[in-house]
């Protein structure tokens, strides 16, 4: 009520979403949640690993084993374990994966300055002892 004439949509709870429904196959932003069920963890792994978007996904569990598993495993931007897609506070990377992604890097947290930074990449290995002919100062240009 009151937005008639704007763009505005309550929430939705969508049940029963299967893959082939093109609700599951886009990448829908606002209130809505569509719940897609599956037989197993892996099915359940799969489905989300094999999505063209990889923006947010949720898992719940009690099982340690599992939340790291999934988290280690899965290729999606946000992920939330025992909590909803955890769409963060601007000190938090926000961005997914995949076809979810927008720019070379995150919108928010350390990725947003990242673009103004320089990185500098160390390698470095380190024999044993001092090596018969090293030099360890610098030579006065001519």
């Amino acid at each position: 009520q009151g937005y008639e004439d704007g763009f505005f949509v309550g929430p939705h709870l969508f049940d029963n979403v299967t893959t082939d429904m093109e609700i599951y196959r886009k990448e829908i932003f606002g209130p809505v949640l569509s719940v897609v069920r599956a037989s197993t963890y892996e099915e359940a792994l799969g489905m989300a690993m094999d999505h063209e978007y990889g923006n947010g996904t949720a898992i719940y569990t009690r099982d340690g084993d599992t939340a790291r598993d999934f988290a280690a495993r899965i290729n999606v931007g946000m992920i939330g374990i025992n909590v909803p897609i955890p769409v963060p506070l601007a000190y938090h990377t926000f961005g997914g994966w995949k076809k979810s992604s927008f720019g070379d890097l995150n919108q928010h947290g350390p990725d947003a300055f990242r673009f103004y930074t320089r990185t500098k990449t160390i390698t470095a290995r380190w024999p044993s002892g001092i090596k018969e002919g090293g030099e360890f100062n610098f030579k006065q240009m001519e």
